[in-house]
């Protein structure tokens, strides 16, 4: 496969990651072309044997803060936030808390939002998001348990422990046990 099909081949991807991102279709898609073409003229950067898929997603995040810059929109102002315009489907439930899910999403830090992106929707390892963020794996995993923690709290959620199987029914969670402190020698 050719270089240059290998990057379209990633193109729904992209595309995922940066509506998620973003919240505007049209900047989205502006996004994913940029990236496309910013990797297709810079192929001669690319390392064979490595993953294309975080190259190209480093890009699209390089370009997407490039742009909150330029635009000076770090932080999104709450009248005018993407969520805004989000419609769930009429009479469905699902679409309901699939749009208080996408409103808590976008009340995250842009450093917990990627991070959860990358891995929960992208399933990038931690070292794949760690390389596409160009942050240490435990800032990965910090970021990651932070954000959802703070989703939970976001939908109301009651924060849970570990969670294990019984035989009689589905998985429930269970009490964890305070932390002991241990004291080095």
């Amino acid at each position: 496969m050719t270089f240059e099909a290998e990057v379209i081949a990633w193109l729904p991807q992209l595309r995922r990651y940066a509506r998620a991102l973003t919240g505007d279709h049209a900047w989205a898609d502006d996004l994913v072309q940029d990236t496309a073409e910013r990797a297709l003229a810079r192929w001669s950067a690319f390392r064979p044997n490595s993953n294309l898929r975080a190259w190209l997603l480093t890009i699209l995040r390089h370009l997407y803060i490039d742009q909150l810059r330029g635009r000076r929109e770090l932080a999104v102002d709450d009248e005018s936030a993407p969520w805004r315009n989000l419609e769930a489907p009429h009479g469905e439930v699902d679409g309901l808390v699939l749009r208080d899910v996408q409103r808590a999403l976008y009340c995250l830090p842009l450093e917990q939002r990627e991070v959860l992106l990358l891995v929960c929707v992208e399933e990038l390892t931690y070292q794949e998001a760690s390389s596409a963020l160009g942050v240490p794996i435990g800032t990965v995993m910090s970021r990651l348990s932070r954000a959802r923690e703070h989703l939970r709290a976001l939908l109301g959620e009651e924060p849970r422990g570990p969670v294990r199987g019984t035989h009689d029914g589905p998985a429930q969670p269970h009490k964890v046990a305070p932390l002991k402190v241990v004291r080095n020698r």
